[in-house]
């Protein structure tokens, strides 16, 4: 990061035209135009809101459905079926555990692409997606989890980690964390990702080590190591997305009002972002396990149906 007097937001501006102002909607019309549909694994399908899902996957075309039933069948099941004859096969068994451990399994095997939870508690499911012998993280991959957001007064979409996995994230989970920023960013279609790296303060110091982290994931940026990227920081997030907060301080980054993605230096600020953007600024987000072998929907129990879907469009994406 480079510190300057004069305004040199002449590049970001021009990067800025050249990106789609992409929203969730335009997700829904780039998986619709893809013409195929994900197969998703769905636990204990039981709920209004992952029975809205469903149905608004099914309208939209997006997705095929097996619904994995644990010990209850909810009636919108045999409805939602005979509605779209041919999109959804039901599968049960008899505990939340044991739905959880056969999801896993069909999506290991290729039976599906999405693993997806229902009203099973989120422990529960990680369990089986940990299970040494048939789960779906690879030893030594790092797991984390990745957010989008459209934030109303924010003129694209924005994603950001880590709100929920990894307390405090070491150099090497920083290092899987942002090559999965940059992969999603670049399923959205942005060609040169802009990531901030997010601290309270633009200072490098050995009393936060997550700015020598930092430091360490800039050269590697500069080396090539995550493909054509703009990474810098340390900044905040009103730097990282405000150019006026840059201009104020004479920053010169092409990362500095122009941030595609946001890495949070620990669980606690990414989750009070995610949770402030969605009180206060009335955000939609949507989010997904990454590292894992296929994308994984593990959204929360207050999470509105509309939130879940798009993070179900999210994990469709993702999958190559």
């Amino acid at each position: 990061m480079y510190f300057c007097t004069q305004n040199i937001q002449s590049e970001q501006i021009k990067y800025n035209t050249m990106q789609a102002k992409k929203n969730f909607s335009t997700i829904i019309s780039q998986l619709r135009s893809n013409g195929t549909r994900k197969k998703v694994a769905l636990v204990c399908p039981n709920d209004s809101h992952t029975e809205y899902v469903i149905n608004r996957a099914l309208e939209e075309g997006i997705a095929d459905f097996i619904l994995v039933t644990g010990g209850i069948r909810a009636e919108f099941i045999d409805v939602l079926s005979e509605k779209y004859p041919g999109h959804i096969e039901v599968t049960d068994a008899p505990t939340p555990d044991d739905a959880a451990a056969k999801a896993v399994k069909i999506v290991r095997d290729g039976g599906a692409d999405v693993l997806m939870k229902g009203t099973i508690n989120t422990d529960n499911l990680l369990r089986a997606v940990l299970n040494k012998e048939y789960g779906l993280l690879e030893k030594g991959k790092v797991m984390t989890h990745v957010t989008l957001a459209q934030i109303p007064s924010y003129d694209k979409l924005l994603v950001f980690s880590d709100a929920a996995v990894i307390p405090r994230p070491t150099e090497e989970q920083f290092d899987a964390v942002l090559g999965y920023v940059v992969n999603v960013c670049r399923n959205l279609d942005i060609e040169c990702p802009h990531v901030a790296l997010i601290h309270c303060t633009e200072k490098v110091s050995e009393k936060f080590p997550h700015t020598l982290s930092y430091e360490v994931l800039k050269e590697k940026a500069r080396n090539g190591a995550y493909g054509k990227v703009e990474v810098d920081g340390p900044m905040d997030v009103k730097t990282a997305c405000d150019k006026d907060s840059g201009d104020i301080k004479g920053i010169c980054s092409p990362v500095v009002g122009n941030a595609d993605a946001l890495i949070f230096p620990n669980i606690e600020s990414g989750n009070v972002f995610y949770k402030t953007i969605t009180l206060f600024a009335k955000a939609e987000t949507a989010g997904m396990l990454c590292g894992t072998t296929a994308p994984i929907v593990v959204a929360s129990r207050a999470d509105s149906g509309e939130s879940k879907f798009y993070s179900l469009a999210l994990a469709c994406l993702s999958h190559k």
